[in-house]
């Protein structure tokens, strides 16, 4: 490792590191711009001069300069101090003086090196250059006269995101930053522009002009839109979410987060529940909390355990999935269950997780994807494989729909009987995930929830088998889930007891009339027509599917409301925290269960947040073990039998539209809109 002299004080560093990194390592500030850690080296803003010796007798670029043995950096000389004062002021001659109405104002880089570097006047009396704004679509408001040119947009696009729309045109002073052809950004990581770009060029568009950032309170918690689980920060102004912003978290999403995440926020705002209702005369009326348990203790009263059925939504947390397994235990039911789509999953550990866990995408050497379109089932996800490919090395193959994934991807077939052809050894690519170190194979939601769902889940273990791809260094078998609540719910128990009915058969029971009481908790995506004459119960937050059809719906709290323990796609448990308070009446989920149980008479045994997770822990241990990835035990799952022939399809149709949020929100509604040309060609 070279051993470098940095204003003085000897360190040593790793081999091939630039001279910026290691004086980060030292504790020593650069000033940059253009120089993003996850970004290739632009070298263009010039803001990052350091003096260097052996070498030139003038400042260089510490992001482009790789460190050499013996090696002396200079970062405080008066040569250093006046190139950076004289490249901020060639920064600022075109730049606008509107830091008032900015907003970025409060989170500007410019604004706080100009601090540092700049000076009170400027010596430059030649009338500031106008650059038209750019329509970049519903999300990224432009203000191109504030752009400096650091070109951070542009890598992202095309490096991260894999979507080649922004570039530069003209030279010098008429050089633009634009997508050539003016339309909407087609990808679903373009929030992510905002927080990379380090003046006002490049906005929040729903967000312009609500707050500033020293206004918000600010909560670190876990995303839901999505099964990744994305580190995310909610900043709340009141009671209201104003926004949704990254956190960093190298493990699972680096530091972005998908447009989804970041800007469904405003669905939180309508059709919430905010009070209890019962339905009278075939209309939902307003009621009490009393009134509602009441109806439900009236409906309860005789009935058997069996002909009672309850299922989870996609966002629950496990708290509230707990007590609601607790409750229909309690009353004698087992016809529970957490797959709403119907995903043919119910094995050891390891055959329900992404077991290399979502940074051991970076040690694959070849993968294969079946069923499954990360690209709207897991943006950050997607990008992480995108970032694999592009390191080199790494073939990638699809069993499934024909996509653009962002990355060149080998297009093996579309359905099972293609599976069965690699299984069996009959196709070439085999023979590179049997000659691969770190095959990885990542099975989706659409080769799942069909009717043959079990029979694909045996074939995808026999070929992770036959690849000696689960050994005791290695497990390359991921099964990429689309919803928060999966995990957590299938680690619980939330499947059918013993002579219980699943989602298709509470479904069926109920068009039969063999099932009289179903209880969703925030499940509405199954298809409420099939539900006939139930006694439906319907706890969430949102005036969706399923409390247009309830008999009874008790109001809950959405994800920023609440105390919440959710696990990710890989098994890893992560926290989230309470931002703001539900509306109206509405209770913590798991406390309405608490509270539902003692009317009934069935009282569960916990009347605290601490007492329900203890309970969690002694169901399950992996929830002792915060932000980890507890490793999933392997064995014998699915179940052979017959494969149809229908290709393997995408379990979402509609990337912005997944959830109730999601279904509220206008800013989701304008992205649809916005590509919807786009969504019908993939």
């Amino acid at each position: 490792m070279p051993k470098v002299t940095i204003d003085g004080v000897e360190i040593e560093v790793p081999a091939g590191i630039t001279v910026l990194q290691a004086c980060e390592l030292a504790g020593v500030e650069i000033p940059r711009f253009c120089y993003h850690e996850r970004l290739s080296i632009a070298g263009n803003c010039r803001m990052c001069l350091v003096e260097v010796k052996p070498g030139p007798p003038k400042p260089q670029a510490s992001c482009a300069l790789p460190v050499a043995d013996k090696q002396e950096i200079f970062t405080q000389t008066p040569t250093v101090k006046k190139a950076r004062n004289g490249v901020m002021e060639f920064l600022l001659i075109n730049h606008p003086l509107d830091c008032p109405i900015c907003d970025q104002g409060g989170e500007c880089d410019l604004q706080d090196q100009a601090m540092g570097y700049g000076f009170d006047r400027s010596r430059f009396h030649e009338n500031k250059r106008s650059v038209p704004d750019k329509e970049l679509g519903p999300l990224v408001k432009t203000s191109m006269n504030r752009c400096i040119h650091c070109t951070r947009c542009i890598r992202f696009a095309t490096e991260v995101a894999g979507v080649e729309e922004l570039g530069a045109t003209g030279r010098g002073e008429s050089m633009e930053v634009t997508t050539y052809v003016e339309h909407a950004l087609s990808t679903e990581l373009s929030g992510n522009l905002v927080d990379l770009c380090p003046v006002g060029a490049l906005t929040s568009k729903p967000y312009a002009f609500e707050a500033r950032s020293w206004e918000l309170s600010k909560t670190e918690s876990v995303d839901v839109m999505d099964g990744l689980g994305s580190n995310i920060r909610i900043d709340t102004r009141g009671a209201q979410v104003m926004r949704v912003l990254p956190r960093l978290n190298d493990d699972v999403n680096e530091e972005w987060i998908s447009d989804k995440t970041r800007h469904a926020l405003d669905g939180l705002r309508h059709q919430r529940l905010d009070r209890p209702y019962v339905r009278r005369g075939g209309k939902l009326v307003e009621a009490t909390w009393d009134q509602a348990f009441a109806a439900i203790e009236a409906k309860l009263k005789g009935l058997d355990g069996t002909k009672v059925a309850a299922i989870a939504g996609d966002q629950c947390d496990a708290e509230s999935m707990l007590a609601l397994k607790d409750l229909m235990t309690a009353l004698g039911s087992p016809n529970i269950d957490c797959r709403q789509d119907g995903a043919k999953l119910d094995g050891p550990r390891g055959s329900y997780i992404f077991n290399p866990g979502v940074r051991g995408i970076d040690s694959a050497d070849a993968i294969l994807l079946i069923g499954t379109n990360p690209r709207w089932e897991s943006p950050v996800l997607n990008a992480r494989l995108r970032k694999r490919y592009l390191s080199g090395h790494c073939a990638i193959a699809s069993v499934g729909p024909a996509v653009d994934h962002t990355y060149p991807v080998e297009r093996l077939g579309a359905g099972p009987a293609t599976l069965r052809d690699l299984a069996d050894g009959k196709l070439g690519f085999f023979e590179k995930l049997k000659a691969a170190k770190h095959p990885l194979i990542v099975v989706g939601m659409g080769a799942l929830v069909r009717e043959d769902g079990a029979a694909v889940l045996a074939l995808a273990r026999d070929l992770a088998e036959k690849l000696n791809a689960v050994r005791a260094d290695w497990n390359g078998f991921a099964v990429l889930h689309t919803t928060a609540a999966r995990v957590a719910g299938l680690d619980l128990g939330l499947v059918p007891g013993e002579g219980g009915r699943d989602v298709e058969g509470i479904l069926a029971g109920c068009e039969k009339r063999e099932i009289e009481l179903v209880y969703l908790l925030a499940a509405d995506e199954i298809d409420t027509k099939r539900l006939g004459k139930a006694f439906v119960v319907y706890q969430g937050h949102h005036g969706d599917a399923g409390a247009h059809r309830a008999d009874v719906v008790l109001p809950g709290a959405a994800y920023t409301e609440k105390p919440g323990t959710y696990v990710n796609t890989e098994g890893r448990v992560q926290l989230g925290q309470r931002a703001g308070y539900p509306p109206g009446d509405a209770r913590e989920d798991w406390a309405i269960l608490r509270a539902l149980s003692e009317r009934l008479g069935k009282t569960l045994p916990y009347d605290s947040l601490d007492q329900v997770r203890a309970r969690l822990v002694a169901v399950n241990k992996s929830f002792a073990a915060l932000d980890q990835q507890a490793a999933g035990t392997w064995g014998i799952f699915g179940k052979t039998g017959a494969l149809t022939d229908a290709p393997f399809a995408s379990p979402i149709a509609n990337f912005y539209m997944t959830c109730p949020i999601s279904r509220a929100s206008k800013t989701m509604a304008e992205c649809m809109a916005s590509r919807a040309h786009l969504m019908a060609a993939e």
